[in-house]
């Protein structure tokens, strides 16, 4: 069987294009035996989606939907469709049509050659500079701390197998990121080009503050800041005693030299700056420790809808 998990944001124009082109899709291809679960994410439009999402399970019977009581963002929302789906090989694709259903043939040929993972790879990304920038930033940190791969491109459209998914579920922690749970689970992953469309309802739901949440994720998975902070102030300490020798052999050979108000002022402020900035980074890695033994939850349901044990 096959799960296909699409997290849903004020999706309500988009939704059903998805789902109906999904399940000619899969048709197509003979893969018959599929179940398509719709994770509303809290969507802000006065019960647009979640309607609209239910409406749809209610005509199809292939078709689940999980209502989520509060917005907890695209990685702990696949968490809690992940965690309710049934299948043996699982699908990610987003709700707002820039990912085609219909690219889904390229995914299985290269999964059915045995690769645990595969992403699909988008040559030109229909984005915003800001959205591309901030991508570069996540993916370049992902490199940095987690060793993902220099060449791997990834996206939220993704085919893996049952035991990575088993893996990815019994992580527990609130601030999920999806790319280090599976670079956790295997390096048996390869990427699929296919083709990245214009948005053709309403704006991206990743902001500033959601795309900066998302960075922050990524400490949750490595200790490598923490290392580079210790490297970057020994650096600093260094540099600074090689600094200050230079200052004083230059005031001892040249004593009318008048003291530098500027560049000290500088230097103060950087280090300051530096100071701040990694106390800061460690407060974050104890603030995630408080926060995980206070139990705070990935995500709540609120209700499931034609699921077995449905709960309205």
């Amino acid at each position: 069987m096959y799960s296909i998990v699409i997290p849903c944001y004020k999706s309500k124009a988009t939704i059903e294009s998805v789902v109906d082109e999904t399940a000619k899709e899969m048709a197509k291809i003979g893969k018959n035996d599929f179940e398509i679960i719709l994770v509303n994410d809290c969507s802000p439009d006065n019960g647009d989606t979640i309607s609209k999402l239910i409406e749809i399970a209610e005509s199809k019977s292939y078709v689940r939907v999980i209502d989520l009581a509060k917005n907890v963002g695209q990685h702990n929302a696949m968490m809690a469709g992940l965690r309710e789906a049934k299948g043996d090989v699982f699908i990610s694709m987003d709700d707002d049509m820039q990912t085609r259903p219909s690219e889904l043939h390229k995914m299985f040929a290269a999964f059915d050659e045995g690769y645990d993972v595969v992403y699909g790879a988008y040559p030109e990304k229909k984005e915003n500079q800001f959205r591309k920038f901030g991508s570069w930033v996540n993916k370049m940190c992902a490199v940095l701390f987690l060793g993902r791969p220099k060449e791997l491109r990834t996206s939220s459209f993704w085919i893996i197998r049952k035991y990575v998914r088993d893996n990815i579920i019994t992580y527990e922690g609130s601030r999920t990121y999806l790319l280090g749970l599976i670079l956790r689970a295997t390096s048996n992953i390869s990427q699929v080009e296919v083709e990245h469309y214009e948005r053709e309802v309403g704006t991206s739901g990743y902001t500033f503050r959601s795309l900066l949440k998302l960075w922050s994720n990524i400490i949750g998975f490595t200790v490598k800041p923490l290392r580079l902070a210790v490297q970057v102030g020994m650096s600093i300490s260094v540099i600074s005693v090689l600094f200050a020798i230079i200052i004083a052999i230059r005031k001892i050979v040249k004593p009318t030299i008048d003291a530098g108000w500027s560049s000290m002022m500088v230097a103060i402020f950087f280090s300051l700056g530096i100071q701040l900035f990694f106390v800061g980074l460690i407060g974050e890695y104890i603030g995630r420790t408080y926060m995980s033994l206070n139990n705070e939850p990935q995500y709540v349901i609120k209700a499931k809808y034609n699921f077995d044990e449905v709960e309205k």
